[in-house]
């Protein structure tokens, strides 16, 4: 599949840093041109106060093969994601994909009821974790559908499976990745008249610049995270996720998943695709078989 997505545009909308970015990097390597869109830019910050820029994603986007363009939109401004389009369609005439990754919030106040929550923030969070969404598949869906075989994915954080029966540490988190699972069921109603796709897909633990920062941990030293957080063992990076929107872009037959709520971990399994190491962590069903099940850190038969 190395040049499967040759002549395919596609827009990874929150593509800076983590998911979205791993995910315009793997279309990029399958030879696809990815608009990479987020707010923070060499130039100019997000709140989120990071040093990743959309101008590296597209870098990497190109090194790996495809064409990389970043875009600095703030996709909970109309106006913005209305003039991302249009210059699709101007320079490229046509969308293939559409990734919504964008999440964009600087802190959860984990174990805290909504009551002693801040609410301020909390719907902030609520409005960059789902309103984005809405509002980039308002705009971005009418060209997508122009071309037959459009595929839109959803990412979130847990299953259909796992997030009804798990309280997500959060009111506003759990509310939000939900949400989002829920929006790829209503979208694949919406495209299926129109030959399009979508689906909701989960990575497991991912290893974002974020999370290695957070552990003291590099990508090649992340195995030492696990004297600190020992399930950490079954982590994933943001390749393998990546990986798996390629394999969903290039299957031919990717309607038979629509309104699916998929993981990297599942889809590793049917198309065969690796992450970096060569393994295929599963994340979710160790989650469930291991880490809830209060067992031992054991990823023996889970990558």
């Amino acid at each position: 599949m190395s040049k499967a997505l040759a002549g395919k545009v596609a827009l990874v909308a929150g593509a800076t840093r983590g998911a979205g970015r791993g995910t315009a990097v793997q279309l990029g390597a399958a030879g696809a041109t990815v608009y990479a869109t987020g707010r923070t830019t060499r130039a100019r910050r997000s709140e989120m106060n990071r040093p990743e820029t959309i101008e590296e994603t597209a870098a990497l986007v190109t090194e790996a093969g495809g064409r990389g363009i970043a875009v600095q939109v703030d996709h909970l401004v109309p106006a913005e994601v209305r003039a991302l389009v249009a210059r699709i369609r101007d320079e490229q005439g046509g969308l293939h994909v559409l990734v919504n990754d964008i999440w964009g919030a600087t802190k959860m106040e984990w174990n805290k009821s909504v009551w002693e929550s801040d609410l301020e923030y909390g719907l902030r969070t609520l409005r960059l974790a789902v309103d984005t969404h809405a509002i980039t598949s308002h705009f971005a869906i009418p060209l997508l559908i122009e071309t037959p075989g459009g595929l839109v994915v959803e990412v979130t954080d847990g299953t259909d499976e796992y997030n009804p029966t798990h309280y997500r540490v959060s009111f506003f988190y759990d509310f939000a990745k939900a949400a989002v699972n829920r929006m790829a069921f209503a979208l694949a109603h919406e495209l299926r008249p129109h030959g399009a796709t979508a689906v909701a897909l989960t990575p497991g633990w991912l290893r974002s610049e974020a999370m290695l920062q957070a552990y003291g941990v590099t990508d090649d030293t992340w195995r030492d995270a696990t004297a600190r957080s020992p399930h950490f063992a079954i982590s994933e990076t943001p390749a393998f996720v990546g990986r798996a929107v390629v394999a969903l872009a290039a299957d031919p037959n990717v309607s038979r998943w629509n309104g699916k709520s998929l993981s990297s971990g599942q889809l590793a399994k049917i198309y065969g695709f690796t992450d970096v190491d060569g393994s295929q962590p599963d994340a979710w069903r160790y989650v469930i078989e291991v880490q809830d099940a209060g067992k031992p850190a054991d990823v023996t038969g889970y990558r």
